[in-house]
C-alpha cells in the first residue's frame, strides 16, 4: 500500500460492552470492592478478613489520590505508585448462565487475578483489555471471592502519568456454552458507493461443535428501520455478506451510525446476541495529494492526548471525555492521537458519535527502555524502568488484542505500532548520527554510540508488528511516529509501515518527499507553532499534523513544583487556552476572533523585541500609558481594534506570514474590543475584554441541571468584580459543600505549579476560575473535608434521587449556590 492507498469498508462499532467482548449478557461489576495499598499475598484466600480495607467503587486510580511529593518521579507527575490489592465478594446463586467471565477494560499494571484462591491469569500491560473465564472455579451455591493484585512498584516506568489500579470499568459476562468469541464480530468491506454498500461480516463462534444453528444478521438505520438482513448456517468461523442500498456515510460533520444485531439461533432459542453500531466511510491516502475521507481531500487537524484528566487521574468518566472532545472539536480539531497507548473503550465510542478521526497507538517503547526522568523534564539522571521487560512475551498479543478490540470503530483511521522508538541513542544508535546528523540535535544524545543497540533492529521489529496488525485488519494503514528520521531512513522501518509519521521534523518534509516519492507523510507529533502548521497548509503532500498536546496532562513534569506538561491547547480543566484560540483561528471553519495582550518588550542590542505571542491572555489591566502589544487571533480577512468605543490604529488585513494581527496601544482602562470583517467588509465576529476591579463575587454555572446516579456534571466557578466582569487574576481559595444525593469527584484549578492537596473539597482558583466535578449518587467512600464543610454521608442508597444544593464559598465574598436534580 504505497503511493495511493485506498480502502473501502464498513465499520462495526460498540454500542454496548457486548460489542467489546462480543458475546453474552454483560453488566458492570464496579461496586462493592475493597482496596488496600500494600502487598498482602494472603488476600487471595476466601477466609482473609478485609473488613478494615477501604470500600471503593471502580474505576479507581490510587495514585492521583496520593500526596504529591518531590520524592517521586517527575515523569509521572510526582505521584506515588506501589503495590495494592482489590477484593470483591459476590453470590454465585445470582448467576444463572452456564458460563461466567470477567472482563477488565484496563488495569495499571502487572495485574494478577484470583477467584476463590485460584489464579485466573496475569496481564502485565496497563492499557489493554482482557477477559478471564470464571466458570471452572465458580461456587454456584454461595459466596465467591475475587482478588486482584496490582504491581506498580516500578513508579518511574513511564515518561508520563499512568495512574495505578483498576482505573477502567469491569464487566461480568454471562453466556451460554455457544457464544460469539471475544471481539468475535468483525468486517471486511467489499464495496461502498452512493448506490450500494456490500460488506462481509466476519464472525467467530465458540462452543458450537456439531450443534446445528443459524447466524442471523440485521442492520437498522438511525430511526430503527431494518435496511438489510442476512442469514447462514452457523460455523466456528464464517463470512456473511450484507447489502445496503443508498448508504448514509459516516463523516466528520455527519457521524451517522447504523445498528447491527448478530444472533446465533437454534430453533426458537437465541443462543447468543451481540449488538453494535455501524459506520460507513472510505479512506484514501496518496503520496502527493494527502488524505481523503469519503473522496474529499482534506487536512487532518489533530492533537495528541494522554489518558488522564488532571485531578481525576486516569479514572476518567464518560462525561469528562465528552466535554473534552467537544471542546477540541470546537476549536477546529478533527482528529485525536491516543498518545501513546490504547484508550478506554468509551473514548472510541465518543469519537464515533462526535465525528473525530483517531490514530490508535499501541506502544511508547519496544524491547529496550527509554530514559524516564525522575528529577524534572530532561533533568538529572534518568531511570530505566518501563514496559520493555514483557515486550517480547506480550507485545504481539497486546497489539493484536488492541486491533481486535478497536477495529470496529469508524473513527479509527490509522494503527500506530509505536512512538519515538527510534529516538537517537535512546536506546538505538547508527553511524549516520556522526557528524551531527541527528534530527533532535540535543547534545545529551550525541553522535553514534557503537555500544548501543543497532538501529536495524527497529526495522526488523516494525516489520513483525505491522504483520500482526494486517493479520487482523487491512482496511486501515499501519503507521509509526518517527523521531530520528535520519537514522530510521537507514532501516526497514519506514517501508514496513504504510504511512510514515514524522515527529518535530518538518524541515525534512520536502527533501524526503523528493527522495522517497512514494512515501505517504504527515506530522505525527508537532509543536504548537505557526511554522509547524504552515508546513501542512502549504504542502499538499503532507496530509496533516498532531499537535503536542490537546490538553495539559499529568507527568513529564519540570522540576518541582510542576504537576505535568503545560503545552496543551486546553488546560487541565479542558478550558481553551490562548494557544487553543490561536489554533481555532487556523483550523476552524466558523468565524473566530480573540484578543490577547502583553507588555510590549523593547528591542535589545539592536535586535527587535520578541514576536507576537500565541499565549497572549485576554486581560486589560496595566499601568496608565504603558505600551501594550495587542494581538488578534482570527480567520477573518481583516480586523480593527476599539478602545472605549474609539478605533485604535488602522484596520489590518490577515497576516499570512504570522497568522496574527497586532497593534501597539498605550493602556487606558475600560473596554478593549476587536472586530473581525469578511472580505466584503461585513462584520462577522468580535471579542472584548475589560479592565477588572477587585474580586467581589462568585458565579457558578453547570453543563447540566439534571443527572442520573453515576453521571457527572461540570460546575464552573468564576470570580467577578463589582461590575460583573470576570477577574482573570482571581486566586481565591474556594470550598465546595454539597447537600443532597451527589458527591464531589474533584476540584480542578488548572495551575501546573499548585502542588497542594487535591483529594479534599478545598482548592485555590487559578486565573479566575475553578472547575468542580460532581457525580450523582452518594459516594461509596468517605469524602475528605476541611473543618466547617457540609458533604453528604457516604455509602448506601439512602437518597438515590432528589435535589442537590452545591455551595461554593471563599473568605470575604458572598457564597454562590446552584441546585441540580438527581433523577431515578
Amino acid at each position: 500500500m504505497k503511493g495511493l492507498l485506498s480502502s473501502l469498508f464498513l465499520l462495526l462499532t460498540a454500542a454496548a460492552v457486548s460489542a467489546q467482548v462480543s458475546f453474552g449478557d454483560a453488566s458492570r461489576f464496579n461496586n462493592d470492592w475493597r482496596f488496600h495499598l500494600g502487598d498482602t499475598p494472603e488476600a487471595i484466600t476466601a477466609a482473609f478478613d478485609d473488613s478494615r480495607w477501604q470500600p471503593v467503587s471502580l474505576p479507581h486510580d490510587w495514585s492521583v489520590l496520593g500526596t504529591l511529593s518531590p520524592a517521586f518521579a517527575s515523569g509521572t507527575g510526582y505521584l506515588p505508585g506501589g503495590i495494592a490489592w482489590y477484593r470483591k465478594q459476590f453470590d454465585g446463586k445470582d448467576l444463572s448462565a452456564e458460563e461466567v467471565y470477567l472482563y477488565f477494560e484496563g488495569v495499571y499494571n502487572r495485574s494478577s487475578v484470583w477467584l476463590n484462591g485460584h489464579l485466573l491469569g496475569e496481564r502485565p500491560s496497563g492499557y489493554i483489555s482482557f477477559l478471564y473465564d470464571l466458570t471452572p472455579w465458580l461456587n454456584r451455591e454461595g459466596t465467591n471471592t475475587l482478588a486482584v493484585r496490582v504491581d506498580h512498584s516500578r513508579i518511574a516506568d513511564s515518561r508520563f502519568y499512568t495512574g495505578s489500579g483498576i482505573y477502567r470499568d469491569v464487566w461480568l459476562v454471562q453466556a451460554g456454552p455457544v457464544h460469539f468469541a471475544q471481539w468475535g464480530v468483525g468486517y471486511r468491506a467489499k464495496s461502498l458507493d452512493d448506490r450500494q454498500a456490500v460488506v462481509a461480516v466476519d464472525t467467530e463462534i465458540e462452543g458450537l461443535g456439531a450443534r446445528k444453528a443459524q447466524l442471523q444478521l440485521t442492520l437498522r438505520d438511525a430511526a430503527g428501520t431494518v435496511v438489510a438482513r442476512a442469514s447462514a448456517k452457523a460455523a466456528a468461523r464464517q463470512t456473511t455478506e450484507l447489502k445496503l442500498s443508498r448508504p448514509h456515510r459516516w463523516d466528520l460533520d455527519d457521524p451517522y451510525l447504523y445498528t447491527l444485531s448478530a444472533e446465533i439461533v437454534s430453533g426458537p432459542e437465541v443462543l447468543d446476541h451481540a449488538e453494535t453500531t455501524v459506520g460507513l466511510r472510505t479512506l484514501q491516502f496518496d503520496a502527493d495529494k494527502g488524505f481523503a475521507l469519503n473522496g474529499r481531500w482534506m487536512k487532518v487537524k489533530g492533537v495528541c492526548l494522554h489518558h488522564d484528566a488532571g485531578v481525576l487521574g486516569a479514572a476518567v468518566p464518560e462525561e469528562v471525555w465528552e466535554r473534552r472532545l467537544l471542546a477540541l472539536k470546537g476549536i477546529g480539531a478533527n482528529a485525536i492521537r491516543t498518545s501513546h497507548n490504547p484508550q478506554s473503550p468509551v473514548f472510541y465510542d465518543l469519537c464515533d458519535r462526535l465525528g473525530l478521526l483517531v490514530m490508535d497507538e499501541a506502544f511508547d517503547e519496544w524491547e529496550y527502555p527509554k530514559r524516564k526522568w525522575v528529577e524534572g523534564w530532561n533533568v538529572g539522571t534518568p531511570a530505566l524502568d518501563g514496559t520493555y521487560d514483557f515486550f517480547e512475551a506480550w507485545g504481539e498479543t497486546d497489539l493484536r488484542d488492541m486491533v481486535r478490540r478497536d477495529r470496529n470503530h469508524p473513527s479509527i483511521f490509522l494503527w500506530s505500532i509505536g512512538n519515538e522508538v527510534d529516538y537517537p541513542n535512546d536506546p538505538y544508535s547508527h553511524p549516520i548520527l556522526d557528524g551531527g546528523n541527528n534530527d533532535f540535535k540535543q547534545p545529551a544524545y550525541g553522535g553514534y554510540n557503537p555500544d548501543a543497540p543497532r538501529a536495524e533492529r527497529i526495522g526488523e521489529i516494525a516489520q513483525r508488528l505491522a504483520a500482526v496488525v494486517r493479520s487482523v485488519d487491512t482496511s486501515r494503514p499501519v503507521t509509526g511516529a518517527l523521531a530520528g528520521v535520519a537514522m530510521s531512513n537507514q532501516t526497514a522501518y519506514p517501508e514496513a509501515v504504510d504511512v510514515v509519521g514524522y515527529n518535530y521534523t518538518e524541515a525534512r518534509y520536502a527533501a524526503d518527499h523528493a527522495t522517497y516519492p512514494h512515501r505517504i507523510l504527515y506530522g505525527s507529533e508537532n509543536s504548537g507553532n505557526y511554522a509547524a502548521w504552515t508546513a501542512v497548509r502549504d504542502n499538499e503532500f503532507i496530509f496533516g499534523q498532531f499537535i503536542w498536546t490537546g490538553t495539559d496532562y499529568l507527568g513529564e513534569s519540570n522540576a518541582w513544583p510542576s504537576r505535568g506538561f503545560h503545552t496543551g491547547l486546553l488546560d487541565f480543566g479542558s478550558f481553551p487556552k490562548p494557544r487553543g484560540r490561536f489554533f481555532a483561528s487556523l483550523w476552524s471553519e466558523r468565524p473566530v476572533c480573540y484578543v490577547g495582550t502583553s507588555p510590549k518588550l523593547p528591542a535589545v542590542q539592536g535586535r527587535p523585541g520578541r514576536g507576537d505571542s500565541t499565549d497572549a491572555r485576554d486581560i486589560w489591566n496595566y499601568e496608565d500609558g504603558q505600551m501594550i502589544r495587542v494581538v488578534c487571533y482570527t480567520n477573518a480577512a481583516s480586523a480593527a481594534l476599539f478602545l472605549n468605543g474609539s478605533q485604535v490604529g488602522e484596520r489590518q488585513p490577515y497576516n499570512r506570514e504570522t497568522g496574527i494581527i497586532g497593534w501597539d496601544v498605550p493602556f487606558a482602562p475600560g473596554t478593549l474590543k476587536a472586530v473581525a470583517y469578511d472580505a466584503s467588509g461585513r462584520e462577522e465576529s468580535s471579542y472584548e475584554i475589560h479592565t477588572c476591579l477587585r474580586p467581589a463575587s462568585l458565579r457558578v454555572s453547570a453543563d447540566r441541571t439534571e443527572l442520573r446516579p453515576g453521571q457527572v456534571a461540570h460546575l464552573t466557578v468564576e470570580i467577578l468584580d463589582d461590575n460583573g466582569h470576570f477577574v482573570p487574576f482571581g486566586d481565591n481559595e474556594i470550598t465546595c459543600s454539597i447537600d443532597g444525593p451527589a458527591h464531589l469527584l474533584g476540584l480542578e484549578g488548572s495551575d501546573n505549579r499548585d502542588m497542594g492537596d487535591y483529594t479534599d473539597n478545598v482548592q485555590r482558583a487559578y486565573q479566575g476560575r475553578l472547575l468542580a466535578y460532581v457525580r450523582g449518587g452518594l459516594s461509596p467512600v468517605p469524602v475528605r473535608t476541611r473543618p466547617g464543610a457540609v458533604l453528604p454521608a457516604y455509602g448506601g442508597p439512602a437518597r438515590p434521587a432528589g435535589p442537590v444544593t452545591i455551595r461554593f464559598s471563599t473568605p470575604l465574598l458572598p457564597p454562590a449556590e446552584i441546585t441540580l436534580t438527581v433523577t431515578e
